[in-house]
């Protein structure tokens, strides 16, 4: 044996991390691929499905390289915010990170009519949205600790977006939700940040009318590029922030989208 040869022990980015993942639906969900590079890299996840999708979330958590637990959370529910909190602390104990990935809108908030949606429309994007990022802390922040994280999937909106409509608002309260936050829980040395991926085709995005006119011109004006098809980038971010590398970073929107927010016409 050499005595001079050292020995390469190689680590998981998140090795050891107790980390909760909503949002994922099938296996082209951008949570589905945050879960999955997440085990990969050591961590230890449980997922979260609601209503009528947490049959697919089970089917979908099959797919992953290691099945996990799926438990239920329907943010709309006040009774699910305790009960998902005792089965996330039976599971994991603790929670490092946890990735916000939800959002819905009724049809009427979506399209080309934005006078179209009534109150009671826009209140339902608004709780699923934007509040609900409130919920999910409320859910988890007693199994969380200095270091650990919330981290929001987002699409940015500092312009107004064709056929987005009240889902554009919705966002717009989510990052100012994210911000809030961040105030509120820096002093327990817990971090909140927002990626705003670019478009990807996922089950969400078909639910968007016009979704083909983010395609059509995202990857001609995006400096880097942009394939809608390749979530990885926006994963890989995820699971940055989910590490302990970024430990001053809170209260933050990264861009994920090939550079396309920073360019003009």
């Amino acid at each position: 044996m050499d005595p001079y040869r050292t020995t390469v022990i190689t680590m998981g980015l998140l090795d050891g991390k107790k980390i909760v993942v909503t949002g994922v639906l099938t296996d082209a969900s951008l949570a589905f691929r945050v879960a999955q590079l997440a085990q990969r890299e050591g961590a230890h996840i449980v997922l979260t499905g609601a209503g009528r999708a947490l049959s697919l979330t089970q089917r979908t958590a099959r797919k992953l390289d290691t099945p996990v637990e799926v438990f239920e959370f329907d943010v709309t529910n006040a009774d699910h915010v305790e009960s998902v909190r005792e089965n996330v602390r039976a599971s994991l104990g603790r929670v490092d990170a946890v990735l916000h990935a939800i959002g819905f809108a009724p049809e009427v908030c979506l399209g080309d009519d934005f006078l179209a949606a009534q109150w009671s429309d826009v209140a339902v994007a608004m709780e699923i949205s934007a509040y609900s990022l409130k919920t999910m802390a409320d859910a988890f922040l007693p199994l969380m600790s200095p270091g650990s994280t919330i981290i929001g999937l987002d699409f940015d909106n500092t312009v107004a977006w064709p056929a987005y409509n009240w889902m554009g608002v919705a966002k717009a309260a989510f990052e100012a939700t994210n911000r809030y936050l961040a105030k509120d829980l820096g002093p327990r040395g817990i971090r909140c940040n927002l990626v705003a991926a670019g478009p990807i085709k996922t089950m969400a995005a078909k639910s968007i009318p016009g979704f083909k006119k983010f395609e059509d011109v995202w990857d001609e004006r995006a400096p880097l590029g942009w394939d809608v098809t390749d979530s990885t980038p926006v994963a890989k971010t995820v699971l940055a922030l989910m590490s302990d590398w970024f430990p001053a970073t809170t209260g933050e929107i990264i861009h994920v989208d090939g550079g396309y927010h920073a360019m003009g016409a």
